[in-house]
Formats: C-alpha cells, sequence, structure tokens
C-alpha cells in the first residue's frame, strides 16, 4: 500500500477518494498485523511529497495539512482526549453535584484565571515587570482565561490525588468541562477584542 500511495503521487493519480481508499486498507492492514496503527499515519506522512510539483503552487503535503488540520483539530484530537480520558458518559450527572468535580472546575475556571490575571497585575504594580508595548490589561484578560484549559497534568493530578476510581472519572470530566468552558469564553473575549480594535 504504501509504495501504491507513492507512486499515486509520482503519476499524479492523486484523486482524494483513490488516496483516501489506500489510507484506511493501510490502516486495517497494519492494525490487523499486531502493529500500532499510528505507524500508518507516519508512514503515509513520509511518503506525502513536501516538494511541489511542476506546475503546482504548494506541494501536496501543505495542501492536506490546510484540508485535513480543521477535521483534526477540531473532531478526532478531542475525540482521542475524550476517549483518552477514560470518562463514561453515566458520569456526567454526577459530576454535576459532587463536591471535588465542582471544585475542579471552580479552580481551573476562576482559580487559574484569578490567579494569571492577579499575578500579572501584582508583578507590574510593584514594577517587577511591565505589560510589552501596545498589550492592555484587556489583552491579558483572555489569555488568563485560557489558562483554564488543563489536560495532561490536570489529569495526573486527579488520579494522583484521589485514590477511589469513580472521584477520579467524575473530577476528570469536570477538568475537561472546564477545558471546554474556559476555551468557549476565551474565544468570546478574543473575537470581542479584535472587534473593537477594528472599530477603534
Amino acid at each position: 500500500m504504501g509504495a501504491l500511495y507513492w507512486l499515486s503521487h509520482r503519476l499524479r493519480v492523486d484523486r482524494a477518494w483513490f488516496l483516501w481508499s489506500l489510507a484506511v486498507i493501510a490502516w486495517v492492514c497494519i492494525h490487523a498485523s499486531g502493529v500500532h496503527a499510528t505507524v500508518t499515519g507516519i508512514m503515509l506522512g513520509l511518503l506525502t511529497p513536501v516538494r511541489a510539483r511542476p506546475g503546482e503552487a504548494q506541494p501536496p503535503s501543505v495542501h492536506y495539512e490546510r484540508r485535513l488540520h480543521p477535521i483534526s483539530a477540531g473532531v478526532v484530537v478531542p475525540l482521542f482526549a475524550l476517549a483518552a480520558a477514560g470518562i463514561p458518559l453515566a458520569a456526567t450527572g454526577d459530576a454535576l453535584t459532587d463536591a471535588i468535580a465542582i471544585g475542579v472546575f471552580a479552580g481551573l475556571v476562576l482559580g487559574k484565571f484569578a490567579g494569571v490575571l492577579g499575578g500579572a497585575w501584582i508583578a507590574v504594580r510593584s514594577g517587577l515587570g511591565t505589560l510589552p508595548d501596545q498589550v492592555t490589561w484587556g489583552d491579558v484578560v483572555p489569555v488568563a482565561v485560557l489558562a483554564g484549559i488543563g489536560y495532561t497534568i490536570s489529569l495526573l493530578i486527579v488520579r494522583l490525588s484521589l485514590p477511589d476510581a469513580a472521584a477520579q472519572q467524575q473530577a476528570a470530566l469536570a477538568v475537561l468541562a472546564a477545558s471546554v468552558v474556559a476555551s468557549l469564553l476565551a474565544l468570546a473575549l478574543l473575537r470581542r477584542r479584535a472587534r473593537l480594535q477594528c472599530s477603534g
């Protein structure tokens, strides 16, 4: 499959349906062989041309990256994160009333915001630091909100600090929920900030 994928680019027989078919077949074969299926992506990535062919404005690798990045970042990675967290959907309702989950959520969304913004304000007021040129406190606020996104380290702390599996699941769900809320709030603030700067 790898040789056929490489040859299809050399001969410019690189229709999307054909390449997708090769990729799926390669994934199934490698997975069935007992080798981790991630190797498929590595193999196909190494076989994808990184130099523009005659008559092309950009190499296939750049074209594929631009086409697939929204799907990868917006769908695949979040689903992978949810699956890797090992959170059953049945735990969602319990997390809404669990004191530990509520504390984790508040700590990430509110605590990190207060810590980052407050720490920056104290550093500037005390003379230990200054805001960069053309950066105002209105620019710092969305960054402080973004600090509420937690994944790897937050989940590690959850697993180390909570011996009970059910509590770990609910706290992990709170980490993911806080990450989503912090992302959406920061996005809204950044868009509002951009509109104000454009209108000003």
